[in-house]
């Protein structure tokens, strides 16, 4: 105790301080941090594998380095996929949207291109490139409360995609596609990513315990159907509106026309 008393006023006693208080702060956010969701590791096999499959079928558009490609206008052809993370490209190319067939607005979902190695082993070669979001581990998939996860999905995704996941316009030719009957990895994957115009939902923004339950809650309203009857879609008061006048002066039209037939 003398011999710290007796250096206590020493010039590198504070910097000594200061080091010390930033190892324990970083210490305590790597213990209490949360807990990536993470599916598997690659080999350098799967890495090879897949940089074949990328410069065979994705660099035309996101280059041979996947750092993206622009036009001579300065118009992005094909993004950086640099950092994207495995999650990215299993949810891209398992859905259908990459490779692109055709130029739009934005890649719509189509039968899967490559089968499930294929894209595996792309998935890894997009990894390696640098550090992103992963695949999600299978416990992060059933499971879960979909009462919690409807109020979560009510206020966060709600507004785009429809509260009963039926999807919805956007601007500019875009939209929020359906997200009722998908495969829960691609429904996890699209909240950690961001897809088209989506925000990304994080660990800081959604645990993983609570993309859990929204999954949870997508899968309760694909079990329970449509409890009214028929859906119009789901879209509300505008199609609801949109049936029920159409049918209604249909009949009222048709009505006017035999009672003026009969009368004469």
């Amino acid at each position: 105790m003398k011999a710290l008393s007796a250096h206590r006023h020493h010039p590198m006693a504070y910097l000594v301080i200061l080091l010390i208080a930033l190892v324990a702060t970083g210490g305590l956010y790597a213990a209490f941090q949360p807990r990536p969701a993470q599916a598997e590791e690659y080999s350098a096999q799967d890495v090879e594998a897949g940089r074949a499959l990328f410069l065979a079928n994705c660099a035309t558009c996101h280059g041979t380095e996947a750092t993206g490609l622009r036009d001579s206008d300065g118009n992005t052809i094909g993004p950086s996929l640099v950092g994207v993370g495995a999650a990215a490209v299993d949810f891209q190319v398992g859905t259908g949207r990459m490779p692109m067939q055709a130029s739009g607005a934005q890649a719509a979902r189509k039968p899967p291109q490559m089968n499930e190695e294929q894209t595996r082993q792309l998935a890894a070669y997009v990894a390696s490139l640098a550090p992103g979001p992963s695949v999600p581990a299978e416990e992060y998939l059933s499971g879960g409360d979909p009462a919690k996860g409807g109020e979560i999905f009510r206020v966060n995704c709600a507004m785009c995609h429809n509260a009963a996941g039926a999807g919805g316009a956007l601007t500019r030719g875009k939209y929020a596609p359906p997200v009722v009957g998908l495969e829960p990895r691609h429904v996890y994957e699209a909240m950690v990513t961001g897809p088209q115009n989506m925000p990304v939902f994080d660990d800081s923004n959604l645990s993983p315990e609570d993309k859990r339950d929204v999954i949870a809650y997508l899968n309760s309203l694909e079990e329970n159907g449509s409890p009214g009857g028929l859906s119009l879609g789901s879209l509300g008061p505008v199609t609801e509106g949109l049936y029920a006048w159409t049918i209604i002066l249909t009949l009222l039209m048709g009505t006017a026309f035999w009672l003026g037939a009969k009368a004469k």
